[in-house]
């Protein structure tokens, strides 16, 4: 069996920490770079919590412990030095991500990759002023990162494609199903489909065609029926191909095509609203409520991975 190589990562809040536990559970080595070490006790336990639920669902085999004795948290970048893949998680800032870049390249060789896990900036934008920005890729996960089997990865326009498969046979083994993007987009796949259905889902509900409740009642139990065994394109083939291009004709002159951001949004935004995390959203919370209703979106990412994985796409 091959070994497996030592990851680096770099930045452990909800995401980072979430990453590493899925690189952990792979069985890899982990060095998590952070800005101080204030938090690091905190990243330690919410990772050994992680790998706890991992292990009780059957998805990780040997003991938490031993898994999580396997990170390394420091603040000191020379730690990383030789490292061959290198995962940044930081807040979503240009500037912030740059100057962690420029410090992994004093300690990193030219041909190791660094991935950015960024959900909306350009890796091309990323990639201006390294020495070595052929390296730089997105790498796009999903909350929570160590449950969902969801990835993007990104090639900029200085990208070489190379490092991009090196990701994507390595997130394999990871238990993550990635996709490529051969050229940078802005929002790359799924964030650009997912935010043009909800403009449309505002329009609906802002022009008193439905209820918020009523919107998501529709999407739950239709395109959340069949999304995941099989994407648009697949679910095309599977009921019929010409009567989409009729509905397309028709349907597509009436859809909402607005560029601004839709006036529910900025009342709540306003408000103050965080969704479940400080109980104030699109739908009323109690503190017990919103906290239940988090633990429940966990036991369903557990959930449908496993059906997912259930039904596998290898025919």
């Amino acid at each position: 069996m091959r070994k497996k190589i030592p990851i680096g990562t770099v930045g452990l809040g909800l995401m980072g920490s979430s990453i590493a536990t899925c690189i952990l559970a792979a069985g890899h080595t982990v060095t998590a770079l952070v800005k101080t070490m204030e938090h690091a006790k905190g990243a330690r336990i919410r990772i050994l919590g992680y790998l706890e639920e991992l292990y009780e669902e059957g998805m990780l085999k040997e003991n938490p412990a031993l898994a999580l004795a396997r990170l390394t948290i420091t603040d000191d970048v020379g730690q990383l030095e030789g490292f061959e893949i290198v995962i940044e998680s930081i807040i979503e800032s240009v500037e912030e991500k740059r100057t962690v870049y420029r410090q992994l390249e004093t300690v990193l060789p030219p041909t190791a990759i660094i991935g950015s896990n960024t959900s909306a900036i350009p890796v091309t934008i990323l990639q201006e002023g390294l020495q070595h920005p052929e390296r730089l890729l997105g790498i796009h996960w999903a909350e929570p990162a160590h449950i969902t089997r969801f990835m993007e990865v990104i090639c900029g326009n200085q990208s070489d494609i190379t490092f991009a498969h090196i990701i994507i046979d390595l997130a394999e083994s990871w238990g993550k199903e990635p996709s490529l993007l051969k050229k940078d987009i802005r929002g790359f796949i799924t964030n650009r489909i997912m935010y043009a259905m909800l403009r449309e889902a505002f329009h609906l509900v802002e022009k008193g065609y439905a209820s918020v409740e009523d919107v998501d009642r529709s999407l739950r139990n239709d395109l959340g029926y069949w999304i995941t065994f099989a994407g648009p394109f697949r679910f095309m083939d599977l009921t019929g191909i010409p009567a989409y291009f009729t509905v397309m004709k028709d349907l597509f002159p009436d859809l909402d095509n607005s560029a601004a951001t839709p006036a529910l949004m900025e009342q709540v935004v306003k408000e103050g609203a965080l969704g479940v995390g400080n109980a104030k959203g699109f739908y009323p919370y109690t503190e017990k409520s919103a906290a239940q209703w988090e633990k429940k979106f966990i036991e369903f990412s557990y959930d449908i991975r496993k059906l997912a994985e259930k039904y596998s796409q290898d025919i």
